[in-house]
């Protein structure tokens, strides 16, 4: 085994895997030169030790001993000292930036004897006890479990005492105070006194960050980002540098971009005297960036040098941490920003246009999720709602829910089934279940990099920061503007583009870019609106990239129409069933009761010319494209009445001593005879077909006869026939023979060559297992992944997502669900094995997908890697699966590269 610490100057930005995201970045810093506090890095092979045994490996302490001695000697103090001690922090730092992960700990090395020492430095004895208090505040929260309000509490009681608004104006004997009231707190709590062995300190440190991976929080953040659970964090241990010395000191975070517009310039927020997290809290109000260049102009100018030498570095919008110690600049952290969708689309166009990446790399930085929030809608700013108050548009969007004051209310209300926004003066990473859950986050304190706006955009949600009109009453569980009082429960509308707080719930309008789809090319004031340029580019490359075809699953000629105006290539499913409902629910009712195969033959009749203007609609829609129709799926009981409802009208009736109707007795019966549960795998699809005479017959005719009436109108019509849930050549080969006499029939009918290739959805694990003989018979697949789903696991998922779909994916067993994205190990082999033994057996086998994940950015990635020819979606996921089939051309193209 190699080392378990490396240095900064031994690592750099190819490393992360091991150094962590946060390691690795200081340690490619340190090699570009840039003024960063020395320090070190445990790896994060080191947590999967601790992790797999419960213990620390093997020489770790040795390893941590000596690079510590190094640090010492290159800073002239030792650890623990009694006169001006070398003070560290311990941050951690995983290969991918987690929210729920333990927060840093800052002054390490700081005991009831070295803050004395420290203290009798000229003009640092409040500094002194500054730093003391928040070692003890931070290591007791953060370490040793001390619920972090309880240091809060003392904090606010102190403060009100003076009747002082921030911490940064009470005295050194009011810190002396609250540092032995902390220490009082822990002991109480805890049953164990605060560390003052600083090694012990440290050690403990390392073990709470190690620790904190498989923590509540962490877990929650990784399950919904799809961040694997065996990766485990890094360590950082590095030298202070000090922001809360004095007016000459400060802490600031800053981005190279706007990270909610992607609007080029500096961005950020810097708080004299104070050290970082006073700045990523929000608990003081920091001033914009751009004010450091009036308070301390020289470093300014550095920090905006830096910042474009990062950028240009990184090639992409940086997140940056400083600190300014007595007017010398230190870097103390950069990765690549968090941004909102908005911001992500801009800054790969900008960055393109600038040379710093190529187009394929602009397309391949955006993705599926990031657009659809941009076709989220926005406020409709022409109705007049009141305005409670107007905050920092930290992360865009536009939400309506109930007011909440507490993370555990936002997770039990939003799992009844209702939106709620999250309202908190500053948010810290105990709220993360409930930003998770909640449609907004409003908080009164912060701005645009505060822990609440940083945490809302990277997971898409809409925030507004820094209300600072909002006057929270927790214990009264409300909020009041002026002389509005808000109590929760009610509801409040929450404007993340523009910062506005309304009562009430402010009606929804297209965003820009759903216009923009809608309308099926920019509009001519497309330049000013927010995203469009960007959107359409991306676009339009994603278009000339991709390999896979997109199509639409629509069952109307207007979901049609608005499928071509996405850019839907055809339909790869329309569902006939949806045309046998509402008004013509009689019709069917009376063809599955009829008593006589004329009986049948009548009804079908009357459906038969309804039938064949729904799809003669659907076909001038989709002229000159292909449209897959599926015959009938569902089994029939699912077009007669509820049978629940049935029941009782008759038992009412009897009990009533009214006459029952022999309709309703007849249609119960039937009803009864038939009733199928999820996933319903009686007689449905082909089954249906085959025994119930007639209905594929009067399905085929309306499908030939609809292609005879556009082609005499001058159309193109391209109808496919599918046939569902076959799971035996021998069936398709008796449908096949059906509809192709039905063809034939319509073609002499009318004189009008009538040609619709005939295929089937492979939906069975026995389909996909026997595909080869049946692609003998057919000439194009479908997968029909919903229920390939439902038959390869072995459960309905209607009965399955409410009972234990939860527990699945907290013990791991999911990572996500195998409905949302495509089961590789299971559902995507048989989808491999389908593809590679029908083509073995017909070479020109087309092969696409209509289930639900054709739409599902991860799964377009697999079905581009199986070979598939195309994917088919709803209409609105058309500009997703579009997008990610342009980025899913793009990863293969460069796997190949490095093979």
């Amino acid at each position: 085994m190699g080392s378990y610490v490396y240095d900064f100057a031994e690592g750099g930005r190819d490393m992360a895997d091991l150094l962590g995201g946060k390691g690795a970045n200081l340690a490619e810093m340190a090699r570009m030169g840039l003024p960063v506090p020395p320090g070190f890095t445990i790896t994060t092979e080191a947590c999967r030790v601790f992790l797999a045994t419960g213990e620390l490996p093997a020489g770790l302490d040795r390893e941590v001993v000596e690079h510590l001695a190094a640090l010492e000697r290159a800073a002239g103090k030792r650890l623990g000292q009694v006169d001006d001690p070398l003070l560290l922090s311990v941050r951690s730092g995983a290969r991918f930036s987690m929210p729920g992960m333990m927060e840093t700990i800052l002054d390490i090395g700081l005991n009831d004897l070295s803050v004395l020492g420290l203290a009798k430095i000229p003009d640092r004895e409040r500094f002194a006890w500054d730093s003391y208090r928040r070692l003890v505040q931070m290591f007791g929260s953060t370490v040793m479990g001390v619920d972090g309000s309880l240091f809060e509490d003392v904090l606010r009681r102190v403060k009100d005492q003076h009747r002082v608004e921030d911490d940064s104006h009470l005295d050194v004997c009011d810190l002396m105070r609250i540092v032995e009231m902390f220490k009082d707190l822990i002991l109480e709590r805890t049953g164990s006194a605060f560390p003052q062995d600083p090694t012990e300190q440290l050690r403990q440190a390392i073990l709470a960050v190690f620790a904190s991976w498989n923590g509540e929080r962490a877990r929650l953040y990784r399950r919904r980002e799809h961040i694997p659970d065996g990766l485990g964090t890094a360590v950082n241990i590095q030298c202070m540098v000090f922001g809360n010395l004095g007016s000459d000191s400060g802490s600031g975070v800053a981005f190279t971009r706007d990270p909610a517009t992607g609007r080029p310039g500096l961005y950020g927020d810097y708080l004299p005297n104070a050290q970082g997290e006073d700045v990523v809290s929000g608990v003081r109000d920091a001033v914009p960036l751009q004010e450091l260049a009036t308070l301390d102009p020289v470093s300014f100018a550095r920090l905006r040098g830096y910042m474009g030498q990062l950028e240009t570095h990184y090639r992409d919008l940086c997140d940056i941490e400083f600190t300014i110690e007595h007017g010398v600049l230190w870097m103390l952290q950069t990765r690549v920003g968090k941004r909102t969708a908005q911001a992500a689309f801009s800054i790969a166009s900008q960055l393109a246009d600038e040379g710093l990446i190529s187009t394929d790399e602009a397309l391949a930085r955006v993705d599926g999720d990031m657009l659809a929030r941009l076709m989220f809608p926005r406020f409709d700013t022409g109705v007049a709602a009141p305005v409670l108050t107007r905050g920092i548009p930290a992360s865009p969007g536009a939400a309506v829910g109930v007011v909440v004051f507490d993370s555990g209310e936002a997770v039990r209300r939003a799992a009844a089934g209702e939106e709620v926004v999250l309202v908190r003066q500053e948010t810290t990473p105990d709220d993360l279940p409930g930003m998770i859950a909640a449609q907004a986050v409003l908080t009164s304190r912060g701005g645009k990099t505060s822990h609440a706006a940083v945490v809302a955009r990277g997971m898409g949600k809409v925030c507004v920061c820094g209300a600072d009109a909002l006057a929270i009453d927790l214990g009264a569980r409300r909020f009041s503007v002026g002389d509005v009082v808000v109590s929760e429960g009610e509801t409040i509308s929450v404007d993340g583009f523009e910062g506005f707080v309304r009562l009430g719930a402010v009606p929804l309008v297209d965003s820009a870019v759903m216009s923009y789809f809608e309308a099926g090319s920019p509009a001519p004031d497309a330049a000013v609106q927010e995203g469009v340029p960007e959107v359409h580019r991306l676009m339009e490359h994603a278009d000339a990239t991709r390999r896979l075809g997109v199509r639409a699953n629509a069952d109307t000629p207007q979901d049609a129409a608005r499928a071509r105006r996405f850019g839907a290539e055809g339909i790869g499913l329309c569902r006939t069933e949806h045309m046998f409902l509402g008004a013509r629910r009689p019709l069917v009712e009376a063809m599955i009761l009829a008593p006589t195969e004329n009986d049948r033959e009548v009804a079908l009749a009357a459906l038969l010319p309804l039938q064949r203007e729904d799809f003669t609609g659907i076909l001038a829609a989709m002229d000159g494209l292909p449209v897959t129709i599926r015959l009938l799926d569902p089994p029939l009981h699912e077009f007669l009445p509820d049978r629940t409802d049935l029941a009782v009208r008759l038992a009412r009736d009897e009990a009533l001593g009214r006459t029952q109707d022999p309709r309703d007795t007849e249609l119960l019966a039937a009803v009864t005879r038939m009733h199928e549960e999820n996933p319903m795998l009686g007689l449905r699809g082909v089954r249906l077909g085959l025994v119930k005479r007639g209905l594929v017959a009067m399905q085929v005719r309306a499908i030939a006869e609809a292609v005879v009436a556009r082609k005499r109108a001058g159309g193109d019509p391209r109808a496919e026939i599918m046939v569902p849930l076959v799971g035996a050549v021998e069936e398709l080969h008796l449908v096949r023979q059906e509809v192709e006499e039905v063809l034939s029939t319509v073609a002499r009918e009318t004189g009008v060559p009538v040609t619709c290739p005939i295929g089937t959805m492979i939906e069975l694990p026995r389909a996909a297992l026997t595909a080869g003989r049946i692609a003998s018979r057919a000439e194009f697949f479908s997968f029909g992944t919903n229920d390939l789903t439902q038959t390869t696991w072995g459960f309905s998922r209607d009965d399955v997502e409410a009972e234990f779909f939860a527990a699945y994916l907290d013990k791991g067993i999911f990572e996500t669900s195998p409905f949302e994205t495509i089961d590789r190990e299971g559902v995507g082999r048989l989808v491999e094995i389908a593809v590679r033994e029908g083509r073995a057996a017909r070479p020109d086998l087309n092969i696409g997908v209509c289930g639900e994940h054709g739409g599902d950015p991860s799964s377009v990635h697999f079905f581009h890697e199986a070979g598939l020819d195309y994917v088919s979606c709803s209409p609105f996921r058309v500009p997703v699966a579009r997008l990610e089939a342009g980025r899913a051309a793009l990863s293969a193209r460069s796997a190949d590269a490095t093979k």
